[in-house]
């Protein structure tokens, strides 16, 4: 086939700007590798005047990305705007229902109308590609719908947001407070405009949610992943987790258990030797464990101009060389609606609490884990001045279910001042 392939590009931020960069300057890598020519017909952005750093001139402009999505001159629409509804929304839509195919970045909007935009897609005959939504270079969309499509797949893990990471792997190289560390983070332009997304864990959520749909035939269910953001973490948690020989990660799992589908997003104690372990700055992993292959591990560039926009060119190339392959892997009529399940498989846990210095204090603590069934492999009481002492407690596998019970009636109990902090130490 000589008839290129032509693109509708909305979005020239950071990632447009180099998927644009790219196709001007790998044309005729791209051709060869793909077998025809790569174009783009037009392109769409808030502002026509912003320098990107890349020529724009020879595309023609559309100022409506639903416009920009309907052309005739447009095979493939790529959505780089953001946002879970809004113009991104409408615009794939309107590709979709138009019968063309469809490659984007945005997992806000796949984590919440992943569904629906996967019917629309195979209803109309057009595919809809999303590998740059998740954990920015690396092939991991690719790897679950492809190269692993023979394994069951058991769990899935990893560090997704490499804003996170920094603010971790700061706190324990450089001694940092959490604010210190986060503001720090914020000055060098690694945090969202709502900060929230990233130590909130709500963007490392929308990912997770997506790969769950993938690696067990579920529909996408963001509203069920367990979401903590890491900033209950202090200083202190990251130097008693590397005096036991762990890393706090902001980790997110997911798995099929015999109650349900688990996911979760949230801090983690994790081993200093494992891959997860020794992964610094801003840097993604991935792991996957099938029943056929074992466990892999995929590490790579979880953001930025260069392995977004790579991530974006794979799906456009797949579509060139002819490939298509259905939203979630598998057609969107046979995903089920899976059961959620909160945090049903036990683990070790790592509580920090405060508590107050009175007679019998630590008794009562101890008492309140034992009834709930939670029993306590190591405790430690740092030395002190004031009032109250910080306690750390390393327990036995528990379920979160008696931990949380647990932690409720230490409110009761009066010795126990403000809310205890609990990181779960996952086996990797």
């Amino acid at each position: 086939m000589t008839e290129p392939l032509r693109l509708g590009i909305a979005g020239l931020g950071t990632v447009g700007a180099g998927v644009v960069k790219i196709v001007r300057q790998k044309a005729a890598l791209l051709e060869a590798r793909s077998g025809r020519p790569i174009a783009i017909s037009a392109v769409c952005a808030r502002s026509r005047v912003k320098d990107r750093g890349v020529p724009l001139d020879s595309y023609d402009w559309e100022d409506d990305p639903v416009t920009l999505a309907q052309r005739d001159d447009v095979d493939v629409f790529v959505e780089l705007m953001g946002g879970s509804d809004g113009p991104a929304k409408a615009a794939t839509e309107a590709a979709l229902r138009a019968g063309k195919d469809v490659v984007s970045a945005n997992k806000a909007l796949l984590a919440h109308h992943g569904q629906a935009l996967a019917e629309a897609a195979e209803a109309s005959g057009a595919v809809l590609r999303f590998e740059a939504a998740v954990a920015g270079g690396i092939p991991v969309v690719k790897a679950l719908t492809e190269a692993l499509a023979g394994n069951d797949i058991e769990r899935v893990m990893g560090v997704m947001n490499g804003t996170c990471n920094y603010i971790l792997t700061r706190m324990e190289s450089a001694g940092l407070s959490y604010d210190e560390a986060f503001a720090e983070a914020d000055g060098l332009g690694f945090l969202e405009a709502d900060p929230e997304l990233d130590v909130g864990g709500i963007d490392a959520g929308h990912k997770l949610a997506l790969l769950a749909s993938i690696a067990f035939g579920t529909q996408v269910a963001f509203d069920a992943v367990e979401l903590e953001g890491i900033g209950r973490v202090s200083i202190e948690d990251i130097r008693q987790a590397a005096d036991m020989g762990y890393k706090v990660k902001l980790l997110g799992v997911c798995q099929m258990t015999g109650r349900g589908l688990e996911q979760r997003m949230s801090p983690c104690l994790v081993p200093a030797t494992s891959p997860l372990g020794q992964l610094d700055g801003g840097t993604n992993m991935v792991v996957i464990e099938g029943d056929q292959v074992g466990q892999i591990v995929l590490r790579g560039a979880g953001a930025g101009e260069g392995p977004t926009a790579s991530a974006v060119m794979g799906d456009v190339l797949d579509i060139a060389r002819g490939t298509r392959v259905t939203t979630f892997g598998q057609p969107s009529s046979t995903l089920v609606k899976a059961s959620p399940a909160q945090t049903a498989t036990s683990a070790p846990y790592y509580l920090r609490l405060l508590l107050l210095d009175k007679p019998g204090a630590l008794a009562k603590v101890a008492a309140v884990l034992g009834e709930a069934g939670v029993s306590i492999n190591r405790m430690r009481q740092r030395s002190h001045d004031l009032d109250t002492a910080p306690v750390l407690i390393v327990t036995h596998k528990t379920t979160r279910a008696a931990l949380d019970t647990a932690l409720a009636s230490m409110v009761g109990t009066g010795v126990v001042e403000g809310e205890p902090v609990a990181l779960r130490i996952e086996k990797v």
